[in-house]
């Protein structure tokens, strides 16, 4: 298949069909089903956020990244205990390679727990973010964001629990009332054609689901039967995604799939914000009992050596930060490392 063939593999998916009545929405269920289990990867139209927050959050990334390097290195994210913060290009490993890339990391405002208190080591990961002084409407713009996506995310969810057979609020008891999420704004900046192009190397998310609002320029890619593909902006597009504990949720049905993103030309930069909608610290993912129609297409879990999954999910969070962040690890948590 050439290139652009290749790309309308990547479904796009209307989701006011959802909520369009008993016939739309079973032709919605279906092709969100097939959609999960054939490439984990779609876009989604029809999700009602409105068009100037999208606006803001990219020109507030755009702004944020265009502060000083005194500015953003005043809450680099090695002074958190709580990975959150500024991450400078090539800060951030994918499987042990520097991604070309500078981000802002923000989660969900939670009290610290007090070290020595006998509480899982999964409970450093609560705490508060870091904000740059110097852009104080970053934080309302996030706030807005946040609450978007989620609303979003949780459709999105409750039409999962459908389409594999479950109640609607089958999947709730995982993220509900204390979600635990991951918010990043992103800058791939363009460099010189050389031997690595990594803006981020090949990876599976973490989390239930993934939502991703993308500027104009292309980089994003996902690897399918017919190699890497790339996921190119749509306007008034996200691209949904789905995560590891989904994965384990329906034994494999629903698959988390490798992506990566190359990295830009030099001259051009490439800015994307994604939410990462994972689970509740202290949940421990359940199997669901699938139809047996869909249970006889469940795979299992993919088994990876190099990153072994959990269904205690605050243990598999924190394994995927330590791994990710290094210097986090080594100033802050060296009492976990091997």
């Amino acid at each position: 298949m050439r290139a652009a063939e290749l790309n309308h593999l990547i479904p796009q998916l209307d989701l006011r069909r959802f909520d369009a009545g008993q016939e739309p929405r079973a032709d919605f269920l279906a092709q969100l089903r097939a959609a999960a289990h054939d490439i984990g990867f779609f876009y989604v139209t029809g999700h009602g956020v409105d068009t100037g927050l999208l606006s803001d959050v990219l020109i507030s990334a755009q702004r944020f990244f265009a502060l000083p390097d005194r500015d953003k290195l005043a809450i680099e994210m090695v002074k958190s205990p709580h990975f959150r913060g500024y991450n400078r290009v090539a800060s951030e490993r994918t499987r042990g390679q520097p991604d070309w890339r500078e981000q802002i990391d923000f989660g969900a405002e939670r009290p610290t727990v007090p070290r020595g208190s006998g509480a899982p080591a999964w409970t450093r990961l609560r705490g508060p973010n870091q904000w740059p002084e110097g852009l104080p409407e970053l934080r309302t713009v996030v706030s807005q964001w946040q609450a978007a996506a989620m609303q979003v995310l949780s459709r999105i969810l409750r039409a999962f629990a459908l389409a594999l057979g479950q109640t609607a609020a089958a999947l709730e008891p995982l993220y509900a009332d204390d979600p635990h999420y991951l918010i990043k704004l992103i800058r791939y900046p363009g460099r010189d054609a050389t031997d690595a192009d990594q803006g981020v190397g090949a990876h599976k998310d973490a989390g239930l689901i993934t939502l991703l609002l993308q500027d104009d320029h292309d980089g994003l890619q996902v690897e399918t039967a017919h190699g890497w593909i790339g996921v190119p902006p749509r306007a008034g597009t996200f691209v949904i995604n789905i995560g590891e504990l989904l994965e384990l949720a329906s034994d494999g049905y629903l698959r988390a799939t490798m992506h990566r993103v190359v990295t830009p030309p030099s001259g051009v930069e490439r800015l994307s914000a994604a939410f990462f909608l994972g689970a509740r610290l202290d949940a421990v993912v359940p199997l669901l009992h699938l139809p047996p129609a869909l249970a006889r297409e469940a795979r299992g879990p993919e088994r990876d050596p190099l990153n072994p999954l959990f269904r205690e999910v605050g243990l598999n969070y924190l394994k995927g930060r330590l791994r990710s962040h290094p210097d986090v690890a080594i100033r802050h948590h060296s009492d976990l490392l091997d």
